[in-house]
Parts: structure tokens; sequence; C-alpha cells
């Protein structure tokens, strides 16, 4: 396939002037359309992106992650792209790690392809880590089948399948939601390996208010199916 025209990468960003132009420059040696979507940064967060050959669209304010991506996976699909490599703008995640993604979805059809970080966690923090792993598997159980790492925002998803599903989700509960409908509709979903660059970064997850947010969406699910059950 020739990724470069079929594949747009999509940033969501809120206040990462100091790493966005080396994670553009970087991911732009293999996909060489990369959408920046600034969730209502308030500082050169938008410069520093188009300086270093990425598009853009810009918030007045903060939405969340969730409403940033579904943006940027529109933008991409109106554009003519049917897929969407979705990375953070931290530069937690490598773009070195690209090509493996796109390998797996020629190599196995899936119609996503998640980042997994679980068999690498050293340097994950271990409250994340905790987290991670205690999501993972509620997720896993809803879905009925082992998804090591739901978490993880570094995903190849092909926008046809994206765009024929119902997803609401506009803050970090987007990877849940996102990953259980691919899994509800059928399709193939696929994790390859990647590396871990945890550096001095501060996360944008409020511990607090998105694990309460996450809880109801996650109560919601499981109001969903037990209904759908009965």
């Amino acid at each position: 396939m020739d990724w470069p025209s079929k594949c747009a990468a999509v940033i969501p960003c809120f206040n990462e002037e100091a790493a966005i132009s080396a994670v553009v420059a970087a991911t732009r040696r293999f996909l060489s359309t990369v959408l920046v979507v600034d969730d209502g940064s308030t500082d050169r967060t938008v410069e520093q992106a188009q300086a270093a050959g990425a598009v853009t669209l810009r918030h007045g304010r903060n939405f969340g992650k969730g409403r940033a991506l579904q943006e940027g996976w529109r933008w991409a699909r109106e554009h003519g792209f049917s897929w969407a490599m979705a990375l953070d703008g931290d530069g937690q995640h490598s773009a070195e790690d690209i090509p493996s993604f796109l390998r797996c979805a020629e190599q196995s059809g899936a119609a996503l392809v998640i980042g997994n970080r679980m068999n690498a966690t050293a340097e994950m923090p271990w409250l994340r880590r905790v987290v991670n792993h205690w999501i993972s598997r509620r997720i896993s159980q809803a879905a009925g089948q082992l998804l090591p790492d739901s978490q993880c925002g570094f995903r190849l998803m092909n926008l046809e399948a994206w765009a024929s599903m119902p997803i609401n989700a506009s803050r970090f509960e987007i990877e849940s939601e996102v990953l259980l409908a691919f899994v509800a509709a059928g399709h193939a979903v696929a994790f390859v390996p990647i590396r871990v660059l945890y550096k001095t970064e501060q996360s944008k997850i409020h511990p607090l208010w998105d694990t309460i947010r996450w809880f109801r969406w996650w109560r919601q699910v499981r109001q969903r199916a037990r209904h759908d059950e009965g």
C-alpha cells in the first residue's frame, strides 16, 4: 500500500511547544501529511507545528483529547485519506515505530492497530502502569478477548470503519470507546510492541476528574451491555 497517500498522521495537542516540532519532523519521515489539532493551547504549539511542516486546526479553548482526535480523523477522511495514524504530541511516542503499525495492518488485515507498552513497563510511572493494567483487564472482559494495552493512544485506524460508528467520547475515554466499538462491529484489532519514552513531560490526564469521567463512561457501557443481554 502507498501509505503516504493513504494515511495521515493526526496529533492532538495542548501546550506542547517544547516537543511538537521534533514530533512532526520525525513523523514526516514516514507519513507526508501530519495534522496537528491544537486543543486550545496558550503557548506556541501551533506556530512550532507549522514551522515543522504540519497542517494545523485550532480550537479557541480546550475541549478534550477525544474531540480533537475526532475532528482530526474527520479532516483526514474529508481530504481523501483512508487511514489515520494517531500519536501524542509530547514526544512520548517514537515515530520510529510507525512502520511496525503499517506492516501489521498489511499483514493482519486489522482495521485498528494499537501500540502495546505492557511488555516494557520498567520506565512507565508505577501508578500509570497499575491503572493501565486494571482498565485493560476490564476492557478485555467487556470485549471477550485479550486487549493488552487498551489505553495506548499510539494507533493506526481505518477511517471508513471509524466513520460508521457512533463515537461520542470527547476526552481521555476516547481510546476505550473506539476500541470497544471496533470489537463490537466485528473488526479485527491487532497490537504491536512499541518503545516507551517517558521523560519529564507532565501528563495531561487529570488524576481525579478524568478517572471519574472514565468510570461514568464505564458504567454506561455496562448498563448498555446488561440491557442488550436482557
